[in-house]
């Protein structure tokens, strides 16, 4: 036997012992983790008003980071329904101080967050006012926080062309056209709603199921260099891939259960897991925590943990994310009532 041979039992072996290993340990132990967490929330809030619940995070440029939070609340009572004269889209700059701040009396339950090309910001708003004047919309605005477009049907839920039942998120491709991902659980509409520059109806398509092109709450978009959408499919743990059209490409489940997807000008994609091993049903075996992979081939080089191990609940950490051009980490939390940074080690 040769010298080089002797060695193929050994490597087998080391093999082994490596997979035996992470069978006894949950999904993202051997990955490594380039970030160091805050404590703290991030965020200078003025005096008397703290953090409400945020799923919506993006990264606005320049160091700049937009957040869309609930008011000091979530959903129900304490939320930006019955807190009408607070702002919840803010502007923060890279020390937290806000730089601006606007939406007063217009949401009932922001939830999604999207920057064009033109630094415009669309922000989506999943639930209907109590009254039924408001909600169930995706706003544009100016960066300075002009209206410039709504779409939906204010405070009507519907399945049709140009109605919306909860929207959880919106993009905004190149070449102008746009995408919301509609629905917010599984008993009613699970669908992608594309629409044109000028917020006319094109195409959508899917519904609830489990297949390809199917989905159990489609809950954020995002989209690469090649121009390819990415959905966020939480309820089926996966990361589905399709063309602008809806032309279904291919599934990813090696993301964990997504609540966001996010993909930066270099196509490094980071998704936000927040309710993986919450339940039986909620991706069992795997921990919660922020991946971050290549857009391309899908593979995962870093992850971040949940600290907390045990939720109380079917959700922890972070919801949303989105990340600065020195690689910084910032996460948008639910349950805690905050916004994270992960400092880049």
């Amino acid at each position: 036997m040769t010298q080089r041979n002797l060695h193929v039992p050994v490597m087998l072996s080391l093999l082994l012992l490596l997979v035996s290993c992470s069978a006894e340990k949950p999904a993202g132990s051997f990955i490594p983790n380039p970030y160091v967490r805050s404590e703290s929330a991030f965020g200078n809030l003025p005096q008397g008003r703290q953090w409400g619940s945020a799923s919506a995070i993006h990264y606005a440029g320049d160091g700049m980071i937009w957040v869309a939070e609930r008011c000091g609340g979530n959903r129900g009572p304490g939320s930006c329904e019955d807190s009408p004269d607070v702002n919840p889209i803010l502007l923060l700059d890279r020390d937290g101080n806000i730089q601006r701040q606007f939406g007063a009396g217009m949401f009932v339950w922001p939830h999604g967050i999207f920057v064009d090309h033109e630094r415009n910001l669309w922000v989506t708003d999943a639930a209907v006012a109590r009254e039924g004047r408001k909600g169930n919309q995706v706003h544009k605005f100016s960066p300075q926080g002009e209206l410039l477009m709504s779409l939906g049907i204010a405070g009507v839920a519907g399945s049709g062309h140009y109605f919306f039942n909860a929207p959880n998120d919106v993009l905004v491709a190149p070449n102008g056209d746009i995408f919301v991902a509609d629905g917010h659980n599984t008993s009613t509409a699970n669908r992608i709603v594309k629409f044109n520059s000028q917020g006319e109806y094109l195409t959508e398509w899917g519904h609830v199921g489990a297949e390809g092109g199917e989905f159990r709450v489609p809950h954020a978009l995002a989209m690469d260099s090649q121009g390819r959408l990415f959905v966020a499919d939480r309820g089926n743990s996966r990361i589905q891939l399709f063309t602008q059209d809806g032309e279904f490409l291919m599934s990813w489940t090696q993301f964990g259960r997504p609540s966001d997807v996010y993909i930066d000008e270099h196509d490094m994609l980071y998704s936000a897991d927040s309710e993986s091993n919450t339940g039986p049903e909620r991706n069992p075996g795997w921990e919660r925590g922020i991946r971050v992979g290549s857009a391309s081939d899908g593979f995962v080089t870093a992850f971040t943990p949940d600290p907390v191990k045990n939720p109380a609940g079917t959700t922890s950490h972070g919801e949303g994310v989105t990340v600065d051009e020195q690689g910084n980490l910032y996460a948008a939390e639910v349950v805690e009532r905050a916004v994270r940074k992960f400092t880049r080690r």
